[in-house]
């Protein structure tokens, strides 16, 4: 064991992470089978590893920032990585078949748990922490607000048009444009859950809500969005992705793309977060999208700000460890801990920059006389 323990300590080392130590980002070990599990099974094992308490440590955000920042999750990927890569390959994991799975394991999860993590506006997707006049902002609410009207902005709203939003969650967005800019429109999503409340939420205006994948989508619309939906979608059909985007809108119209982005070209998701939050995920990268919709629309503006992720995964977390008391006894510890290694990774990635979240404006046939995009 103590040749296992010198290895993980060497590797750790490389980010400046020391076992046992006083800092806040220094892992304490509670189980010593650690060390050949973390070796073995790379972020697959250091996740699971986590929610069996068999580690602690203060800030595991800081923790999980410093290892990305070393890039430890590529010297370390464990055998589970390589299966995934070769499933991937040779599977279509975002079928049509498959893409009801995430609605079932993430989405269906429960609406208080989402209700008391996401806050005033039931918006699971990258806030905007910066008001119109670039004021800096300092409430999730806020934020989220400011990137609902954002979005609006982009795609330029007006009374009397028609909207799809492609996975359009718990209908806010639809809500919020149909309330604030006067427009119709139709959401779809693959949570069964989500649907109802949004139905809910929207009742009175002109929304409707679909449980239905967009590859099902062939109406006629003057914009579309989608908002943290296409990290589901998959390289294998991002060009299907784009093809109905297209034929939804009219050649005057615009898309807008929210989406969290990737620095590499990968096919398929880390290990952990495809077993225990997002079945079938992957995260895009910008070569991906530009090869995906090449011919098929004229890309105006491409926004990124993905240091905003972090503070509202943040804001997620406070949220969620005040509400922990009061949510039901089927949110138990082990599930509490898996979900603050969830919220903490993805901190980690977007502080680190090994993830971006990115809004794209695209266009059918190019905006007569050019695009100026807000901000």
């Amino acid at each position: 064991m103590s040749a296992l323990r010198s290895r993980v300590e060497q590797l750790l080392s490389l980010a400046d992470v020391r076992l046992g130590g006083d800092r806040p980002w220094d892992l304490h070990v509670e189980d010593e089978r650690l060390y050949a599990r973390l070796l073995a099974q790379g972020s697959l094992g250091l996740g699971e590893s986590y929610m069996d308490g068999w580690w602690r440590v203060p800030s595991l955000d800081g923790m999980l920032y410093r290892l990305l920042a070393a890039d430890l999750d590529q010297k370390v990927r464990g055998i589970g990585a390589a299966i995934d890569a070769l499933r991937a390959r040779v599977t279509n994991l975002q079928s049509k078949r498959r893409s009801f799975q995430v609605g079932e394991r993430h989405y269906d999860l429960g609406n208080d748990l989402y209700r008391a993590m996401l806050g005033r506006y039931l918006v699971y997707s990258c806030a905007y922490w910066r008001g119109r006049d670039g004021t800096p902002l300092t409430d999730l609410d806020a934020a989220q607000e400011a990137k609902l009207d954002l979005v609006c902005r982009k795609l330029g709203l007006k009374p009397g048009m028609r909207v799809l939003d492609i996975g359009c969650g718990w209908g806010e967005a639809l809500k919020f444009a149909a309330q604030r800019y006067g427009v119709s429109g139709v959401g779809v999503t693959v949570s069964r859950e989500q649907a109802a409340l949004a139905r809910e939420l929207c009742k009175g205006l002109p929304i409707e809500i679909r449980l239905q994948d967009y590859r099902e989508l062939d109406d006629r619309f003057d914009r579309a969005f989608s908002l943290g939906m296409f990290e589901h979608v998959g390289v294998k059909n991002y060009r299907r992705y784009f093809e109905v985007a297209q034929r939804c809108l009219d050649d005057d119209g615009l898309f807008l793309l929210h989406t969290i982005g990737n620095n590499r070209s990968v096919l398929h998701t880390d290990p952990w977060i495809g077993k225990y939050i997002f079945p079938n995920s992957m995260l895009p990268s910008a070569a991906q999208i530009a090869q995906a919709s090449e011919g098929l629309f004229v890309l105006e503006d491409w926004h990124s700000f993905g240091a905003d992720y972090d503070r509202t995964l943040q804001a997620w977390r406070a949220n969620i460890e005040r509400a922990w008391p009061q949510l039901d006894a089927r949110y138990d510890e082990r599930f509490r801990r898996m979900w603050r290694f969830y919220l903490s990774a993805s901190m980690a990635t977007f502080r680190s920059r090994h993830s971006q979240l990115w809004q794209l404006v695209l266009s059918p046939k190019g905006v007569p006389g050019g695009y100026v995009a807000p901000r």
